[in-house]
């Protein structure tokens, strides 16, 4: 860029999101399992609550989400004045670098994290630190050696994205444990609730007050066309967040329709249950095909070929076939594929499909 008007140090340093693909050119019935959406969909009771919210589409949605705060709180057993409602979890993590971190400051996160780490720090003005990974798994050591006195943040996915593994809670509290005064821990749980009995470290930030949680509405809940996330933490960092957090930042029908799909854990179970019965599925069947991946948490499976060569002809052959999965090479995983746990019809075409892949790369 020319000329005198310039962004800040950081922004043209950022790589645009890219978010996974939903058609395929020639091809009337796609499969859509690059996304991490519930392919079951949206609660009944959600669906009602949105179509409601129609009606009344000429006033201002709430500002302060109270409903949708106390709703969340009594499901979750939490304190709802700690909880904060965003525009999806993306604005949640973009809050939390815009009010702590800043040129001069680092943001740390592991080499396979989630790609809106890197780009919040930067928009943010500070520098992103990648700490390695020890097999897809997040090493709370190299997260320990990499911390410094200039670390503000430290995100953690648990279940990660893309890798689908998990920290046990021992190591997440010998990370909070180990932090910097300074640091902040952020658990990031979009895929909390695909994992039965997990409380996504809602005991942690419960017990510490370096200890900050996101979560989506856009995954197990099915509603990501609507954008609505939350985050818990301490209250003195609730105070800063809403400062800075827009009056209007959901609309009232996501707010209806959150309210309602938080309140409806009848389906959430049942989502998590069928997801749970094709994860294992998919993965028995993959390994059956001389394709490995690591126990999966989330609703999703990183299948493990090769090489990248390998990778990339799998993606193709499956798109021929009307099936989009994600490649993750942005996310040093060039010869993986992210591939989400979809209907019965959708597992049982990959699998077809991978299994003739296979059989005609071996002739």
């Amino acid at each position: 860029m020319t000329g005198s008007i310039q962004p800040k140090p950081g922004i043209l340093k950022i790589a645009p999101y890219v978010g996974g693909d939903s058609s395929i050119l020639g091809v009337e019935k796609v499969h859509k399992l690059s996304s991490n959406e519930n392919p079951l969909g949206t609660s009944p009771k959600a669906i009602a609550a949105f179509q409601a919210a129609a009606g009344k589409l000429e006033r201002y949605p709430s500002s302060d989400h109270a409903a949708l705060r106390r709703a969340i709180a009594l499901v979750h057993g939490l304190e709802a004045d700690r909880v904060i409602c965003g525009d999806g979890s993306d604005e949640v993590i973009g809050w939390i670098c815009y009010a702590y971190a800043g040129p001069g400051d680092e943001v740390l996160y592991t080499e396979h994290g989630f790609s809106m780490y890197r780009i919040s720090a930067l928009a943010a003005g500070a520098t992103p630190v990648v700490a390695g990974e020890t097999n897809r798994r997040v090493d709370v050591d190299k997260l320990l050696a990499a911390a410094n006195d200039r670390t503000r943040l430290v995100f953690l996915a648990n279940p990660a994205n893309p890798t689908g593994t998990m920290v046990s809670a021992d190591e997440l509290v010998r990370l909070a444990a180990g932090l910097p005064p300074q640091a902040l821990l952020v658990l990031d749980g979009a895929y909390a609730e695909y994992v039965d009995g997990f409380d996504a470290g809602l005991g942690l930030v419960n017990a510490r007050d370096n200890v900050f949680m996101t979560r989506t509405f856009s995954k197990i809940y099915g509603l990501g066309s609507l954008r609505v996330g939350w985050g818990y933490g301490p209250g003195a960092i609730i105070d800063v967040l809403n400062r800075i957090r827009s009056p209007f930042n959901i609309s009232a029908a996501g707010l209806a329709a959150a309210e309602a799909a938080v309140k409806d854990q009848v389906w959430v179970q049942s989502c998590r249950a069928e997801n749970s019965r094709w994860r294992a599925w998919l993965q028995s069947e993959l390994a059956s095909l001389g394709i490995p991946s690591d126990q999966a948490e989330g609703n999703f499976i990183l299948a493990r070929f090769q090489n990248e060569a390998e990778a990339d002809a799998a993606d193709q052959a499956l798109r021929r076939a009307g099936v989009i999965v994600r490649q993750v090479k942005g996310y040093g995983l060039a010869d993986c594929l992210r591939i989400t746990v979809g209907t019965e019809e959708s597992c049982r075409l990959l699998i077809a499909t991978l299994a003739d892949f296979r059989k005609r790369a071996a002739t």
